[in-house]
């Protein structure tokens, strides 16, 4: 569950407020064999434990992964039509020219 508190901070980053109303949301699951419940079973499982300095780059990873998955959905959309109207997608060229007005130097 750690690693889907860091998804949480990625949207945060990409600049969500997350607050009461927000649609804001993130859902954790694993495909790993050895985790899944087994039907049935009522014996506890066993599990593997990283040590604290090992999970720092998972955790890392995790933020980063939602960050860039946040960018790719706003500047990889495209203009969508339905009955209700139309909501067109960013202007890129036009975004371009924000960020490199407002661009800060490290």
């Amino acid at each position: 569950m750690r690693r889907l508190t860091r998804a949480i901070f990625g949207l945060a980053r990409a600049g969500s407020s997350y607050s009461n109303g927000s649609g804001d949301f993130a859902i954790a699951f694993s495909t790993a064999p050895d985790l899944r419940q087994r039907f049935g079973a009522t014996a506890a499982q066993a599990r593997t434990l990283l040590p604290t300095d090992a999970v720092s780059p998972l955790f890392e990873a995790a933020l980063e992964a939602t960050e860039e998955a946040v960018y790719n959905s706003l500047l990889k959309a495209t203009a969508v039509t339905s009955r209700f109207g139309k909501a067109e997608a960013l202007p890129i060229d036009r975004v371009r020219e924000i960020v490199a007005r407002y661009k800060r130097t490290q």
